[in-house]
């Protein structure tokens, strides 16, 4: 019998996507590190790559928070490459 995944109270929130304007960076930043990205600053620009994921993540902060546009496209993400987090 397998357990429930456990999953952090912000992932969880993340996934329902019920907020993407009020997502701070830190969190989104947080939360793409526990998921086994690695993080390479340039400027303003944070990138996110992961091994087996294609997929770039380029996040910025607006005011301490992500850009809408940008939690979508890490919850594509996440959905996409099925990722949990790593505790």
């Amino acid at each position: 019998m397998t357990s429930p995944v456990r999953r952090s109270p912000f992932f969880q929130r993340f996934l329902e996507g019920h907020s993407d304007a009020n997502i701070r960076f830190g969190d989104l930043r947080s939360l793409l590190l526990r998921l086994g990205f690695t993080e390479r600053v340039r400027g303003s620009h944070h990138i996110f790559r992961r091994d087996g994921v294609p997929d770039k993540i380029n996040l910025q902060a607006q005011g301490g928070q992500v850009k809408p546009y940008q939690a979508r496209q890490v919850r594509s993400v996440v959905i996409r490459y099925q990722l949990e987090e790593r505790w």
